[in-house]
């Protein structure tokens, strides 16, 4: 039995034989896997069980999960049949589900229309045809704890000391072994004071010292971008939600309107029950 994955405790079934094997037959929905007191569960049933679970799952083996969830449809055939009927609260629970599972084929019959490579590509290209970037920079710093040891380097890169080689001897940064550098970032992606002071800058020009709550920095701008658009496959799932939802909504929209949708109010009956369940429960 696959660990954790228990639906049912275990129960001896003495009662159930084995078939006697046939010959091979073309499997469909409708072929009978097993009969329980001449009720039949067929290899539809499985198939819509396996579908169901969880991912975690998917990755037993077939036949592992094959023999687990048809013993499990076979023990749950046996309890469900010492019951004549639903209760409410479960039949109700069953409408919400075949309603909700109604509204699901709906919602992928749509999606199947809609949803499209040209339809993608049209989106992509609406979105990103004026794309023209934002600004991103390479930089990198040197960070030391006072103001006056700044000064004191920056007068010695004002005098053309290597800007690299003073951040790995001098700076206490965790890119101080790396040269200062930062690699490129765009706007918010630093703290206010050092991004200001980024901004300031000209390509190869050096700051003078920047204090934020990490200590005295100085900046040398060392290259300055705009940012490229994405490439289609990178935002393609969520151009895809996004075309999704609108026509579902659009959907929902059209229906509503040619529907005749009317909402009962009663006094006493609204948020304050929806908790009740003994309402529900017989």
């Amino acid at each position: 039995m696959p660990k954790g994955l228990t639906f049912l405790p275990s129960l001896a079934l003495t009662a159930v034989m084995a078939l006697p094997l046939a010959a091979e037959t073309k499997p469909d929905a409708g072929t009978v896997l097993a009969t329980v007191n001449g009720d039949e569960i067929t290899l539809g049933h499985v198939v819509a069980t396996v579908a169901a679970l969880p991912q975690q799952y998917q990755q037993i083996e077939d036949d592992v999960l094959y023999d687990f969830v048809l013993e499990q449809l076979i023990q749950q055939q046996l309890l469900g049949q010492q019951q004549e009927e639903l209760t409410q609260q479960n039949a109700l629970t069953l409408d919400n589900e075949t309603r909700s599972l109604l509204a699901v084929q709906t919602v992928n019959a749509l999606t199947n229309d809609v949803v499209t490579d040209e339809a993608v590509q049209a989106a992509y290209d609406a979105q990103f045809a004026e794309f023209e970037g934002e600004d991103e920079f390479d930089a990198s710093h040197i960070l030391v704890e006072s103001e006056d040891e700044a000064k004191a380097l920056k007068a010695q890169l004002d005098d053309g000391a290597d800007f690299a080689e003073m951040a790995r001897e001098h700076s206490t940064g965790p890119s101080g072994p790396n040269g200062g550098a930062l690699g490129w970032f765009g706007k918010g992606q630093m703290v206010p004071e050092f991004e200001n002071a980024v901004l300031g800058l000209e390509k190869g020009q050096i700051s003078e010292p920047v204090q934020t709550q990490f200590g005295w920095h100085l900046v040398i701008l060392n290259d300055k971008r705009k940012s490229e658009a994405p490439a289609l496959e990178a935002v393609r799932d969520e151009l895809a939600q996004t075309i999704q939802q609108e026509a579902i909504q659009a959907q929902i929209d059209e229906l509503t309107q040619q529907a005749q949708i009317e909402r009962t109010a009663l006094e006493g009956v609204g948020p304050e029950v929806i908790r009740q369940l003994d309402l529900i429960q017989e």
